[in-house]
Parts: C-alpha cells; sequence; structure tokens
C-alpha cells in the first residue's frame, strides 16, 4: 500500500536571505515565477517576511509592490505563499507595539500571502499567542513554529508541551524550523509523532538548513513520522548552509514509497538559469563562498550556519586587538584558526549559564557576542562576564521573553549586583501601540497611507528605512555599494576605505599604542551614524568623550534596521576610525575606547 504524500515548498526568500545581503528584485521575481509554477512539484513558495520587506527598503524599491506582483502568478496557480515573522519583533529585530503587529497581518493578507510562519527566538507561548490570534483574524493561515536547537533543556517533552499551547491558542500548523541544522533526527521524529498522535488534524511542516548535514536524514524522520511538508531549495543555492535540493528530497522520499510529484526538468533548469543569473548580475556580489559549504563544526557550537561569515569577520576585527595584548603580555600571536576554536569553545560554555537561549536571530549574536567579549576580556587578564551588552541584559533579565533554562547563579549574583531587575510580566505589555502616532505624522507630512494601510505599516515598522526609501537616499547608497562592490569583484584583498576628514588609520599600531583599550566594532556591514538625529549634527564622537558601559557609542544602519554599538566598558574615545555615513564592514574597529 502506498503511503501518503508529502508536499513541497521552495523556501525562495530563505535562500537568498541565508546567502547573502540582498533578495532578487520583483522584476527578477516576476519573471521567476512562472518557471517555479512550471515545475510543478510545488504546493507552496515561501515568498516574503523575514527581512525580505526590510530588503527592498534597503536597495531603495517599495515592498508592498514586491510583494503583491510576487505572489499573484503563484497563487493564481493555486500554489500557497507564505512568510516569516518573528513574534514579538514582527518583521523587524526588535520588539513591535501590538497595534502594528496586527496591521502587520492585514496588510500581508491583503498583498497575498496565504500563511503566516510566526516563531519567537525563545520559543515563548505567549510571544506568539497574538501572531496566532492576528494572523487567522486577517484571513491567513496560523502556522506556529518551533525554534529547533539540542540542549539539555530542549527534549522532546518540552516540545510537545510548548504545541499543546500553541493549539490552544488556536494554530492551525506547527513548523519545526531546524535554523541551524543541529536537530537530531531521531528526536526530531519523535516530535513530529508526538504532534500528530495528541493533534491529529494539525499539520506539520519541515524545515532544516543543511550547514552541520543531518537535513536529509532529519527530512526522512520527520516524514516516517507524520510530517506533510518539507522545505526545499534549487541550485545553484541549496545544500552549503542553505536547504537541501528538492531533486534529492523527492527521490529519497519517492524510493521509502511516499507519494510526491513529479518535477519538470526543463523548467527547474530555468529557475536553476534565471537564479544564476540574478547572482551573475548583482546579488552575487553579497554572497559569501564560504555559505556554499557544509562544516561539522557547527554541531558543537549550535550557530546557525549563515553566521559563520559574520563570526569570522568579528574574529578578524579582533585578532589584531587580541594579539596586541598578547604580545603586552609577552605571550604568543594567536592564528585566526585557533582564536575561531576557542570561541566556539567559549559559545559550548556560555550558552548554558544564560539560560540556553535557541540559536537564531537575534539570540545568537547575543550569546556569540557575549562569548567574543568574554575571550576578549580574559586573553587581557579580566574576569568573563565583564562585559555584556544591553541586548543581551534584556534577554537576561527576561524582557523578551521567558529563558528556556536556569541562568547560572553568577549571572543572577551580576544583575543584583548591577541594581538589575528581572521581569516576569508578558513582553508585549513593555511596547504601547504606536499606530495613531504614525498615522497623525504621515498626515502632517502629506504622506499617503497606502492601498490597505500598507504604507503606513512601512513607517511604523521600518521608519527611517521608510525615510531613506522615500528621500531616494537608499537607492543612491544602494547604486553606490553596488558600484564599489564591482569594482572590488575578482580581488584577492578587500582594501580598506580611505577615511575622510582624518588620517588613515592602522588598527593594529593603534592597538598597540593602546593596548589596554577596548575595541568598539560595528555590529553588522552597514552605514556608519554616530547619531540618528537626522536634523542635528553628524559628527562622529571626539577623542576624549567619555561614556558608561551600554550607553550608545553610535549606530550602524543594516538592512534590517538600526544596530546600537553599545560600550562595552566605561571610558573615554582614545581614536575613531570611522567618519558618519562610512560602508563599514561587520566586525570593523570603528573606535578605541579606554
Amino acid at each position: 500500500m502506498a503511503k501518503r504524500e508529502i508536499k513541497f515548498s521552495l523556501v525562495y526568500r530563505d535562500m537568498w536571505q541565508s546567502s547573502g545581503r540582498y533578495q532578487p528584485r520583483v522584476d527578477q521575481l516576476v519573471r521567476v515565477a512562472p518557471a517555479i509554477v512550471d515545475m510543478g512539484c510545488f504546493d507552496r513558495v515561501e515568498t516574503n517576511g523575514g527581512a525580505f520587506e526590510q530588503v527592498n527598503l534597503l536597495y531603495g524599491e517599495n515592498p508592498n509592490v514586491s510583494v503583491r506582483k510576487w505572489t499573484a502568478p503563484l497563487r493564481k496557480a493555486g500554489i500557497q505563499t507564505h512568510m516569516l515573522e518573528r513574534g514579538l519583533n514582527g518583521i523587524r529585530m526588535y520588539p513591535v507595539p501590538a497595534d502594528v503587529r496586527e496591521l502587520m497581518f492585514k496588510v500581508k493578507k491583503k498583498q497575498g500571502t496565504d500563511i503566516a510562519r510566526s516563531f519567537c527566538g525563545l520559543n515563548d507561548h505567549r510571544n506568539l499567542k497574538l501572531s496566532i490570534e492576528y494572523a487567522k483574524k486577517a484571513g491567513m493561515i496560523s502556522q506556529a513554529a518551533l525554534s529547533i536547537t539540542h540542549s539539555p533543556v530542549h527534549t522532546v517533552e518540552y516540545y510537545l508541551n510548548l504545541v499543546d499551547k500553541l493549539v490552544e491558542y488556536g494554530t492551525e500548523e506547527i513548523c519545526l524550523k531546524d535554523m541551524a541544522g543541529v536537530g537530531r533526527p531521531t528526536e526530531l521524529g519523535q516530535i513530529v509523532a508526538g504532534i500528530k498522535k495528541a493533534h491529529p488534524e494539525i499539520k506539520v511542516q519541515y524545515h532544516g538548513h543543511t550547514g552541520p548535514g543531518f537535513s536529509p536524514a532529519s527530512m526522512l524522520e520527520v516524514a516516517r513520522a507524520g510530517a506533510d511538508y518539507l522545505d526545499v531549495a534549487v541550485e545553484p543555492l541549496s545544500w552549503g548552509k542553505v536547504h537541501p535540493d528538492v531533486i534529492t528530497i523527492q527521490q529519497m522520499m519517492k524510493a521509502d514509497g511516499f507519494q510526491v510529484k513529479d518535477i519538470n526538468m526543463d523548467a527547474y533548469m530555468e529557475v536553476r538559469r534565471l537564479t544564476q543569473e540574478f547572482i551573475d548580475d548583482f546579488l552575487g556580489y553579497w554572497i559569501l563562498p564560504s555559505n556554499s559549504k557544509m562544516t561539522s563544526l557547527l554541531v558543537g557550537c549550535g550557530l546557525p550556519g549563515g553566521m559563520m561569515g559574520s563570526m569570522m569577520a568579528d574574529l578578524r576585527g579582533f585578532q589584531g586587538a587580541i594579539n596586541a595584548a598578547q604580545r603586552a603580555h609577552g605571550r604568543p600571536e594567536m592564528s585566526l584558526d585557533t582564536l575561531m576554536v576557542k570561541l566556539f569553545e567559549e559559545v559550548e560554555y556560555v550558552w548554558p549559564r544564560l539560560g540556553y537561549p535557541p540559536l537564531v536571530t537575534p539570540f545568537s549574536q547575543y550569546v556569540k557576542n557575549t562569548a567574543l567579549m568574554n575571550l576578549f576580556n580574559m586573553l587581557n587578564d579580566k574576569p568573563r562576564w565583564t562585559t555584556i551588552d544591553k541586548d543581551t541584559w534584556g534577554m537576561i533579565l527576561g524582557k523578551m521573553g521567558k529563558l528556556p533554562g536556569e541562568l547560572a547563579p553568577e549571572i543572577v549574583e551580576l544583575a543584583k549586583k548591577n541594581g538589575m531587575e528581572f521581569y516576569t510580566g508578558n513582553p508585549q505589555d513593555m511596547y504601547p501601540d504606536e499606530l495613531p502616532k504614525f498615522r497623525q505624522m504621515m498626515k502632517d507630512e502629506g504622506l499617503d497611507c497606502g492601498e490597505d494601510d500598507e504604507e503606513l505599516l512601512n513607517m511604523a515598522m521600518f521608519e527611517r528605512q521608510y525615510r531613506d526609501y522615500l528621500s531616494g537616499i537608499a537607492k543612491e547608497r544602494f547604486n553606490k555599494d553596488l558600484e564599489e562592490m564591482k569594482a572590488k569583484a575578482g580581488a584577492p584583498i578587500v582594501v580598506k576605505r580611505p577615511v575622510v576628514e582624518m588620517p588613515k588609520f592602522d588598527i593594529d599600531a593603534l592597538v598597540q599604542k593602546y593596548p589596554k583599550a577596548t575595541p568598539v566594532q560595528a555590529p553588522a556591514k552597514g552605514q556608519m551614524l554616530w547619531q540618528i538625529d537626522v536634523d542635528g549634527p553628524s559628527t562622529a564622537p571626539t577623542v576624549g568623550t567619555a561614556f558608561k558601559a551600554g550607553d550608545a557609542v553610535g549606530y550602524v544602519q543594516t538592512r534590517y534596521g538600526m544596530e546600537e554599538m553599545p560600550a562595552a566598558v566605561d571610558g573615554r574615545i582614545v581614536a575613531v576610525t570611522a567618519k558618519q555615513g562610512d560602508e563599514v564592514e561587520k566586525g570593523e574597529i570603528v573606535a578605541l575606547l579606554q
């Protein structure tokens, strides 16, 4: 007797998101959509959400136009479209007021998105309750996601208890979001079997990245246990740190006796050709070659594969400062590989002591950043936990949700010593409604709220990025960035840009001059903004400017929002190496604090 049907979803958004900085433009998406339809094997396509909307704004295009045009041909063909949203954070990287979250679901449904995949990086069901309610109220299918990781607290029972709460809230589907691909196949199968036993009406979809190599085995296990949908990719962006290719998974399912749709290989090759064309056009300039490689090193530290490139950039940025300290203490310098192993070991040390937050954005960054600062401080003969940034403290104190595990006693004691209070209420209660404010703001400025209030959503969700789009600054900045990337293409070494209005700085010389200084590093690739008051003066802090630990020294405008650069220690600026408006790389040292 033939087994039941396994259906496939093409994660065309996440394929790009896991590979590089940008998504295809709307004209490219409209071109590839018919070929995706003609492949004949997809019941679903992931079209938007995550960083999709922000990316459109960053290269000067309207995401509302993109979502409407991109989803239309897929839905006409009977293919369901789905988006990714981050619960409390909506489709940005920091918390969103409840009324803005509700508007988001209304707008996305009107724009043609059928399914809302909602996840909380902490697996706090309270952060998903409103997502489920708002999605269903807007007429979308609610698919609540489990952020999968592997730890002593993330047991099968833990996940099944979470599913019970999500089903109680009314979710219609469950996604196993295995964002680092570290879920163990056997346990994933047990989770799916448990869901199907307790809630047979619930559809289950599996999303697993291929970084550490478990995902094909995981897909077979969850399929045998009762999963309904599997997320897959297509060449040239399959495998590596991304997702398995549909051809392999389709054949694996077929060989195991499942019913699967046939693949039109002519159409597959057309999707493959167009995807490569988009890479060659401009998207490939921001795709890291390392993303095409799998690595078992991810099994131990549990970090998402997409973080490997940014982590190495962090280490390269710190290497000069660390080795300057090594020389100052009469110790040998460290290679990048040595530092990488030390950082992985420190992540494994830090993670359980911070309560085992699933290592997904933004919590993977918090754990990694804390481990990196621990490593830096210990190599400078300072104790662990000397430097914890403001956002990480927010996670520790419960302001973003309840941590899955218990905090280590030394972390609790450190919080009390610093006069910090733990928050046990609902995180959403900390963020009052804002739509009336933004609606009045747009009225006062003569701006149209748009069809179905979609322009109002842009303003309320990503105010600065939306203003940059409206003014044309975003398009100008992107075109300039693209020309620079094209000019550098093929160069074996990325040359540091000259610093205008100040002499070129030799970072290694600076850290030797100030061996006790703490670097201030760009938290992400983007535009340097020492100040974010667009009507005020735009200058970097002068040498001698004092900051308290946790104060914002500056900001970086990224594709997904504003990233704060907190002072790691109390101190004064002794050197500044980047000016307002510079394009900086993630991990680049932009100032020294002592």
